[in-house]
């Protein structure tokens, strides 16, 4: 048994580090200010709406990866969907160097080939740590694995700022690309599902009305969609992921306009902060959620993410955009945490892959929301003052939908 737990410890840390080495998505802010520099000041030259695609297109595929990915290792295991993964992420980022200034080509290495390896690498390393470990620990432990992905932006900031700085976009790319592939490939081999027949211990100091909380029926991903609380999850997962990475995406702008930030070290640090509180989010955020709820904790994110987007329309200087940063970031760590965590308990784990890759996608989808809303009013106004007001209305929406929410896990519980 302690062999067992010692195994069971192992994945959990492999996971955390593969998604630790893949978690460049949100260092975006950084090159794409780089690629919308006029091409005599050594940048591309992208309009915003350009320089946004890419990222756009990464959030789907990254969405519609983890679908696939959910889905095979249900039936083949996680380790080599995971290895997978990991080269797809590294591939594409070489193809985005090696095409140099194209927006369909980096759209289709970044933003396909990428994406998609995101996917199915942070998809499939979730599932094989839940079942290593009891259910009532479900909110920690993908806290702490999606921790690793949060995480992981806190270095690609400065070194993606640096390498920049040294040689330039295309060879940036092409660096962090070789980079990816000779950490996370090694990485993915101890990803693995527990024993047939093993049975996670449980923890001395459980109550019994955690007990109860904790049982779950398995669906079939076709009986998932039947029910009303998937839509609701779906819907409030998409458009709360939605409003967090239109800051996420757009906080370097966001600094230069509204707090006249202008350092490209400071607004880099600004991105490497966010991702701590990205990261502690989603720790947090996990471990709030085994006390208090998924829906309780989920209570929480909404209501300080409609303060946040609030607040965004008058924070004017460098104190205040700090308030808008960890907000944001906390928010958005949370949510990825409580939704695998929220999933399992509804629907189970036996086919844990292939239903959550399907509640994903509402990530996926709330890249094309939020994002792209406000890249276009930037673009007609050269301000996101009306994103916010749109944001705000939206988040109203979701607290009433999570009330809905409510009242149907309450009644599957009794």
């Amino acid at each position: 048994m302690e062999n067992l737990q010692k195994r069971a410890r192992i994945v959990l840390i492999a996971g955390i580090l593969f998604n630790l080495s893949v978690g460049m998505l949100y260092t975006w802010s950084i090159i794409r200010g780089r690629m919308m520099v006029p091409v005599e000041l050594g940048g591309w030259g992208w309009s915003s709406a350009q320089a946004g695609l890419p990222f756009t297109v990464n959030v789907v595929f990254f969405a519609l990866g983890l679908l696939v990915g959910g889905r095979i290792q249900d039936k083949i295991g996680p380790r080599w969907v995971v290895t997978t993964g990991g080269f797809l992420v590294g591939l594409g980022m070489i193809i985005s160097g090696l095409v140099g200034n194209s927006p369909v080509g980096v759209t289709v290495g970044f933003g396909v080939v990428t994406g998609a390896g995101i996917g199915l690498g942070y998809g499939c390393v979730t599932p094989p740590a839940l079942k290593w470990f009891h259910p009532s620990k479900k909110g920690m432990v993908s806290g702490l694995i999606v921790g690793g992905f949060g995480f992981g932006a806190v270095y690609f900031s400065p070194l993606t700022s640096t390498l920049l700085y040294r040689f330039g976009i295309e060879n940036t790319f092409l660096y962090m690309g070789i980079g990816v592939v000779l950490l996370s490939m090694p990485i993915a081999q101890f990803i693995k599902n527990p024993p047939a027949g093993y049975v996670p211990a449980e923890p001395s100091n459980m109550k019994a009305s955690a007990k109860s909380a904790v049982q779950s029926t398995d669906y079939f991903w076709r009986d998932m969609i039947k029910t009303p609380q998937f839509y609701m999850m779906f819907v409030i997962f998409m458009i709360t992921s939605s409003v967090g990475l239109m800051i996420i995406g757009n906080i370097t702008r966001i600094a230069h306009l509204q707090m006249n930030v202008h350092d490209g070290a400071v607004l880099a640090g600004l991105v490497s902060f966010m991702a701590i509180t990205n990261m502690l989010g989603r720790i947090i955020g996990g471990f709030i959620s085994d006390k208090i709820g998924r829906v309780n904790t989920l209570f929480v994110i909404l209501c300080i993410q409609l303060v946040n987007m609030l607040g965004f329309m008058v924070y004017a200087n460098f104190p205040t955009l700090i308030i808008g940063i960890i907000g944001t970031g906390f928010c958005f760590g949370a949510l990825l945490s409580v939704f695998p965590a929220l999933t399992a308990e509804q629907f189970g784990l036996k086919n844990y892959g292939a239903n959550y890759g399907i509640v994903y996608l509402a990530w996926g989808l709330s890249g094309v929301v939020a994002p792209v809303i406000a890249d276009n009013i930037y673009d007609a106004t050269g301000s996101f003052m009306m994103a916010y007001i749109i944001c705000v209305v939206l988040m109203v929406l979701m607290i009433a939908v999570n009330f809905l929410l409510k009242k149907r896990v309450d009644i599957a519980l009794n």
